[in-house]
């Protein structure tokens, strides 16, 4: 079958607002796209909900992880500067 937005964009691969982002349902040509981001579409409402909430709760981890990594860099330059041995965890191979 081929695609409604075909014949406006002339692409062979399905457009990105023919199908949810998250469930991958069919979005028909009358039907409400939910969008999120200026390139993501959604079904409903819920569906776009849960990506916010799931890219949310990514950000939070990756905040967290980087707020771990600064201290520990910063325990090291520390202990660095003590003049104790310091040993990261980056290994360089030529």
């Amino acid at each position: 079958m081929a695609s409604h937005y075909n014949s406006f964009f002339g692409g062979e691969e399905p457009h990105f607002l023919e199908s949810c982002s998250l469930c991958r349902k069919h979005i028909g040509l009358n039907s409400d796209i939910f969008m999120y981001r200026g390139d993501k579409a959604f079904c409903s409402k819920e569906c776009r909900e849960e990506q916010i909430e799931s890219d949310e709760a990514k950000e939070r981890s990756w905040r967290l992880s980087a707020r771990s990594l600064r201290k520990k860099s910063s325990e090291a330059a520390k202990d660095s500067a003590a003049g104790k041995t310091v040993r990261t965890g980056t290994l360089v191979v030529a």
